[in-house]
């Protein structure tokens, strides 16, 4: 069954995953404030709106990929007078918000559309843009069974792991507890690879040993911080993102707030948001999270 879909946000993960809902068969109309991004998705074959409104006039589905919170928010409710798509589209229409926002955002997310009379769901995704572009994204929902039912044979064109985690905001508290895992993991795997070369051991050497041992994980067989032993590591391209450290230095903040709100002593999630975040501010937001490795490199003792 094929749906009318407003996808809203454009950017490196939303416009793959609105090209590949379209090659899916579904009615896919974007929009983004940036006029590249409507652009880039206009020459990959989406059919673009000029406002959020025009989008989802005539949608059933309301997909939202945003930066924040406040954006998703704002895309719902409206701002400076004009409305919001809740009150722009048919009763029961369904949202998905595959932003990563916090938890308290996205079940406040829930409950305005609900409160309209519509259907949500909170739908955060892993695997980057490599993921996004070959519709092979891990995606977490939260949401109820029913909502979950109807969203997943839509997601299905964009994922190739969809996980019902709970109740509304349960996506969300996955996603910022993957994230978590993730950036510690990179950073470990970056100071075990600059511990390698002080010790004379080739990447590849030591790739071959971890990636079949206890030392496997995800940022050493998927995203692996040098270049060669992975080639579609974005180590391979100057570390142009991927995952942009930028985005980990948000995520890991959002992990902060989970973290205080439930009363988790976590020191090495701690760590790694202040570690992230001195990497940004030195100039590497822009690059994959994985770049780490130059932190590490330029910190370590000559």
């Amino acid at each position: 069954m094929t749906s009318s879909i407003a996808f809203i946000g454009l950017g490196n993960m939303g416009r793959p995953m609105a090209v590949n809902l379209a090659k899916a068969g579904h009615t896919v109309i974007g929009f983004d404030v940036f006029e590249g991004a409507r652009d880039a998705a206009a020459a990959e074959g989406v059919a673009i709106a000029a406002s959020v409104a025009e989008a989802v006039t005539s949608a059933d589905v309301v997909i939202t990929m945003l930066q924040n919170g406040g954006q998703v928010h704002e895309v719902y409710l409206g701002s400076d007078g004009n409305p919001g798509a809740l009150d722009l589209v048919a009763p029961g229409t369904l949202f998905i918000d595959c932003s990563t926002i916090s938890v308290d955002d996205a079940i406040e997310a829930n409950r305005i559309a609900t409160d309209a009379g519509h259907r949500s769901v909170d739908a955060p995704v892993s695997g980057g843009v490599v993921g996004a572009t070959a519709g092979t994204l891990a995606m977490m929902v939260g949401g109820t069974e029913e909502n979950f039912a109807t969203v997943e044979p839509l997601l299905q064109a964009v994922g190739a792991r969809i996980v019902h985690c709970g109740k509304p905001g349960a996506g969300q508290a996955a996603k910022v507890c993957n994230n978590m895992i993730l950036a510690i993991s990179m950073i470990g795997v970056s100071e075990a690879f600059v511990l390698g070369e002080r010790l004379g051991l080739t990447h590849q050497a030591l790739f071959d040993v971890a990636s079949q041992a206890s030392g496997q994980c995800w940022a050493l067989t998927t995203n692996c911080p040098v270049p060669g032993p992975v080639p579609a590591s974005p180590a391979n391209r100057d570390y142009q993102p991927g995952f942009a450290s930028a985005l980990m230095v948000k995520d890991l903040g959002l992990a902060a707030a989970a973290l205080e709100s439930a009363g988790v002593d976590a020191e090495l999630g701690s760590m790694a948001r202040t570690i992230y975040e001195r990497f940004a501010a030195a100039g590497g937001a822009g690059l994959d999270f994985s770049a780490i490795i130059n932190d590490v490199r330029e910190r370590s003792a000559a």
